[in-house]
């Protein structure tokens, strides 16, 4: 599938414009000004309009490269402000801080939690370990899915301790955006927020290996998207 196929402006340009935009903590007129200084003269609406576009494109295509992961596993959420209201972005790492999936929802409940977990480990299989909060919900959503077998008693376990890896690793989403006013509607949230986590998610992968190289946010999406 050609994703870029009818714009206006070539795959590259787009592709730095949104890997910027996902990778540091730039507004849209920024964007607009270091692409001046290439030569290149666009508009700071169409650069949103590329980002709310193509950050579901990029999430779909990272599910897809996903590697292996370990099976101990940190769940929590983290707040995010659309339009005056909290939303909440559910989020899942391994024990080596890599992630697994994340999704924005309206609402902290036993339906959010429950949704997020099922596919969760759907995708990835059983956990030995799975740790989560003590919110209520959550822990309803979890002795639900093990009624239905999609995880053991044994895996899951409460504690606040264990989680300050994630906790930790909320911060980049947080400080990536804290340039940014509130957010208008909970699909241009979600669809900024998947692209942030992708590079989040790419650019900790590239620290685990230990790349000589070193990490490239525009090269990075480049390699995802088909020849």
């Amino acid at each position: 599938m050609n994703y870029f196929k009818g714009r206006h402006f070539q795959q590259d340009i787009i592709i730095v414009a949104v890997g910027y935009y996902f990778r540091f903590s730039l507004s849209y007129r920024d964007i607009v000004e270091l692409l001046r200084d290439r030569g290149v003269s666009v508009h700071h609406t169409t650069v949103m309009r590329w980002v709310h576009h193509y950050g579901p494109i990029f999430k779909a295509l990272w599910r897809q490269h996903q590697t292996s992961h370990t099976k101990s596993w940190r769940i929590d959420e983290t707040y995010i402000n659309v339009k005056g209201h909290w939303t909440y972005l559910y989020r899942a790492i391994d024990s080596n801080g890599l992630t697994l999936d994340f999704e924005l929802r309206k609402h902290r409940d036993y339906a959010a939690a429950y949704h997020f977990l099922k596919r969760l480990l759907t995708t990835n299989g059983r956990p030995d370990r799975l740790v989560t909060d003590q919110y209520r919900a959550t822990l309803k959503a979890v002795k639900h899915l093990m009624k239905q077998d999609y995880l053991s008693k044994s895996a899951h376990q409460c504690s606040k301790y264990r989680n300050n890896l994630i906790e930790q690793d909320h911060r980049f989403i947080k400080r990536h955006r804290v340039r940014s006013a509130s957010f208008q509607s909970i699909r241009t949230a979600s669809a900024t927020l998947s692209g942030t986590e992708v590079i989040h998610a790419l650019r900790k992968k590239t620290r685990r290996e230990l790349s000589l190289i070193g990490f490239s946010a525009v090269d990075e999406l480049k390699a995802m998207v088909p020849a």
